[in-house]
């Protein structure tokens, strides 16, 4: 693989790795006059001021908010470490001198890349499913039905980022042994 590809690969990893935080710190999974997100419920009176109140216990949290927590740091974790690795793993460093050896730890990055895009469409998604669920439902009045927010979009775009720019890194073969 070439250095430019490489580049690109990495590139995208990174931009996807900090829309995942992005995604992650947004209070806007799901709107209406009230957003919600892994963290805290942010409400938006008629005066325009938005008030926000930070989940008070981990252990009233819903199942699903509970798991999407844990899947989204650990996405946001596992890409900083395949940042680590693909740094050091880079035909632009002088980490590894071993160009069979540096491909090999490009490959693991790449690998830890689609992990961490999967990791972070996992919450997204089900939470997309869950609002999507509860809008159609008859048993949801107009007053408690909500749309998907702008943060669902924010990680769906990451989760492609992090797994395009893995399947880019994982185009790195070791140099054929002669």
């Amino acid at each position: 693989m070439s250095v430019g590809l490489e580049l690109i690969g990495i590139s995208l990893c990174i931009l996807g790795w900090i829309i995942a935080i992005v995604a992650c710190a947004l209070p806007m999974w799901s709107t209406l006059i009230i957003w919600e997100d892994l963290w805290m419920n942010c409400v938006v009176p008629r005066t325009g001021q938005m008030q926000c109140k930070v989940y008070d216990s981990m252990l009233t949290l819903p199942q699903d908010l509970q798991v999407a927590r844990a899947l989204t740091i650990s996405s946001i974790l596992l890409a900083i470490l395949a940042v680590l690795i693909g740094i050091t793993g880079a035909k632009c460093t002088n980490c590894i001198d071993d160009e069979a050896s540096k491909a090999k730890v490009m490959i693991i990055s790449g690998v830890f890349f689609i992990v961490s895009g999967v990791m972070q469409l996992i919450p997204v998604s089900w939470a997309a499913n869950t609002i999507i669920r509860d809008f159609n439902s008859p048993l949801i009045t107009d007053a408690q039905r909500r749309e998907l927010g702008a943060s669902l979009y924010i990680g769906w775009g990451a989760a492609g980022l992090l797994v395009l720019g893995g399947g880019m890194l994982c185009c790195s073969c070791p140099p054929r042994e002669t």
